[in-house]
């Protein structure tokens, strides 16, 4: 049985570190999509190019070096994650994306996603998908505090706006914009600790299997 899991949702809401210990409880392997789109921004950038540049960044997608992505330091930045949500809007950039994605989901045993689009497009079979979320505010604040404990000079408004915009981009997009599945679990973290949210949802991600294997 291939037992994949999709977990979709805003930026900072805590969905890869809920996917990133759903993998190591199940025993999966785990695909952070947004490490992909935050590459091809950079990749972009590096090469002097423009983030409105579909075409370029499409072209920077198909050279992508899949097995290199998580030994950029860079790619945490606060820059990295605004460009990933630019280059993302860009049809022939999820297009160029979007076999690797499928590939890796479709691997013997099943496989841990997080993004924007896993329950949507990438992976719409998937037996159990989550939407996690939180208010902005509250994952503004968890950015900011990650950003500045790495020593990073942002004003917490200004995060705050920065929060907001990526949002409104990622929902906006006519090529798979961040939306709920129909048939995704809704998990609002805002008032829950790592540990509390985990928990919630490996319950659910439980009783999806369950079902499943019935």
């Amino acid at each position: 049985m291939s037992f994949v899991i999709a977990v979709d949702g805003p930026a900072a809401s805590g969905k890869g570190t809920i996917a990133a210990r759903l993998a190591a409880h199940y025993s999966l392997p785990h695909l952070d999509t947004g490490l992909l789109y935050r590459a091809v921004g950079l990749a972009v950038l590096d090469a002097g190019g423009s983030l409105d540049d579909g075409t370029e960044a499409a072209r920077r997608a198909q050279g992508l070096n899949v097995s290199e992505i998580a030994r950029d330091p860079r790619l945490i930045d606060r820059g990295a994650g605004e460009a990933a949500s630019r280059v993302a809007g860009h049809p022939e950039v999820r297009a160029a994306l979007l076999m690797l994605q499928q590939n890796f989901a479709r691997q013997p045993g099943g496989a841990v996603l997080d993004g924007r689009d896993i329950g949507t497009v990438i992976a719409p079979d998937a037996v159990a998908k989550l939407y996690v979320t939180a208010a902005p505010e509250v994952r503004a604040r968890r950015r900011w505090t990650q950003l500045t404990g790495r020593g990073e000079v942002i004003a917490f408004e200004e995060m705050l706006a920065d929060i907001m915009r990526r949002d409104e981009r990622d929902a906006g997009r006519g090529a798979a914009p961040m939306v709920q599945a129909e048939d995704a679990v809704l998990l609002d973290t805002t008032d829950l600790g790592i540990d509390a949210a985990f928990d919630a949802a490996r319950r659910i991600v439980e009783t999806k299997r369950v079902r499943h294997v019935l």
